[in-house]
């Protein structure tokens, strides 16, 4: 949940207060229900490849289009306040509507106020919308590294904590909930990157795919310097002691948690990477050959993942066909995305229950004319059958539009919940 404007309870109208101490209420008596720690073994279960029944997570949903007899309207005024509130009424609702396998946290967490002065370069981007309610848009970027020369816009990031704001963030919430939910200040727990998602954006997609083959050095000089300037900046967070551990965090599959971290020396005063979950990303890679992705990513990536106690690896790239490298390459592995253009066959004979199998449903069913809750249930039947014996999370997630029909988000959380208990050991 962000914070921004530090300001204090005084300044904050009464209504707001009031609005926000009631969701509070009904948040703390649903993180009070025994079926937040049931379900959080099962996660661990899950996370520790001892898993008990496949379970549900939805990721990403369509805010715009859920809205249903108002549940969502904001009634605060102030800014920040906005911000608390609607972080609130989206838990409340899925909880209500699209739990899954939802754990419903107890405390109100504060993240640090960190400045970071970035990569030294931003996205130059012509944007085009077909719903102006909507998130999901389409971009054109503008190429920004062509060469050689270019190679050095890309800066080491330099971060700073503003640990006063961070104190007045605290107090204030504090304020705001007292009695009702405890306020914790929490580190930095997404340590999700994606170099490669955002270098296409600076060179151009065809563009540095065919560099591959044409100018593999000068990708490599990109993709080294761009993997030293997140490695840097994680170094700056340790050094800052603003590393927190992650267990509980969702990083694009469901949360992480374990028993397997922190290992037996963590230190709780001052987390390190090797504490926490690390995860990379190349989506760009989907058509490209297992030999060309290890030696253009991967090889890099590992520079990030093996920093780390425990890794998830992908995202929306099709995996099947590159789990043998993963293997070889990355010995924390404990999570593989596998996206809806998978061949299932051969995903399932290469994974095995060797990792945990990160199933990412097609969207797409949500946009047909008819809606089919028969082919949902058995489409989903028929995966986890294929899947049996394997350690699997089903994760819906790149929802771009449910067609403002939320209840079709509803009912598939509600069949892909009773499928998962059909399959439980």
């Amino acid at each position: 949940m962000a914070t921004a404007n530090p300001g204090n309870e005084d300044s904050i109208p009464e209504r707001d207060l009031r609005v926000l101490r009631e969701l509070a209420k009904r948040k703390a008596e649903i993180a009070a229900l025994p079926i937040q720690r049931e379900r959080i073994k099962l996660w661990t279960k899950l996370n520790m490849l001892a898993s008990i029944r496949p379970m549900v997570w939805i990721f990403e949903i369509p805010w715009n289009e859920m809205e249903v007899g108002e549940e969502l309207k904001l009634q605060c005024s102030d800014p920040l306040c906005q911000s608390l509130e609607r972080a609130l009424r989206h838990e409340l609702y899925q909880w209500d509507y699209m739990p899954g396998d939802l754990v419903v946290q107890s405390f109100i967490p504060v993240p640090p106020v960190v400045h970071d002065t970035g990569d030294g370069l931003w996205e130059k981007v012509d944007i085009a919308k077909t719903d102006e309610t909507s998130s999901v848009v389409s971009r054109r970027y503008h190429i920004q590294i062509r060469d050689e020369s270019d190679v050095e816009k890309i800066k080491f990031p330099e971060v700073t904590l503003d640990e006063a704001a961070w104190d007045r963030n605290h107090a204030m919430l504090n304020d705001i909930f007292n009695g009702i939910l405890p306020v914790e200040k929490v580190g930095m727990k997404g340590m999700s990157i994606a170099p490669w998602d955002l270098l296409v954006r600076l060179t151009g997609v065809e563009e540095i795919l065919m560099d591959m083959h044409t100018r593999p050095q000068y990708v490599h000089r990109i993709i080294d310097r761009l993997f030293a300037a997140h490695l840097h900046r994680l170094g700056q967070y340790e050094k800052l002691n603003l590393l927190d551990l992650n267990n509980e965090t969702v990083s694009g599959g469901g949360p992480q948690y374990t028993d397997d971290l922190p290992p037996v020396d963590c230190d709780p005063k001052r987390i390190r990477p090797q504490d926490m979950w690390g995860r990379t990303m190349s989506q760009i890679f989907s058509e490209v050959s297992p030999a060309m992705h290890e030696e253009f990513a991967l090889q890099y990536e590992c520079r990030w993942l093996n920093r780390f106690g425990l890794t998830y690896y992908g995202c929306c790239e099709p995996l099947h066909k590159k789990v043998d490298i993963l293997r070889k390459n990355v010995s924390n592995l404990r999570k593989i995305s596998m996206s809806p253009w998978i061949d299932l066959d051969e995903a399932a004979d290469n994974v095995g229950a060797d990792y945990v199998f990160s199933l990412k449903p097609n969207p797409a069913v949500f946009i047909e004319n008819n809606w089919d809750t028969d082919f949902v249930r058995s489409d989903l039947r028929r995966t986890l059958d294929r899947l049996r014996g394997m350690h699997v999370e089903i994760i819906m997630k790149d929802i771009s539009t449910v067609r403002y029909q939320p209840k079709h988000l509803w009912e598939w959380a509600r069949i892909a919940s009773e499928v998962a208990e059909e399959f439980a050991s």
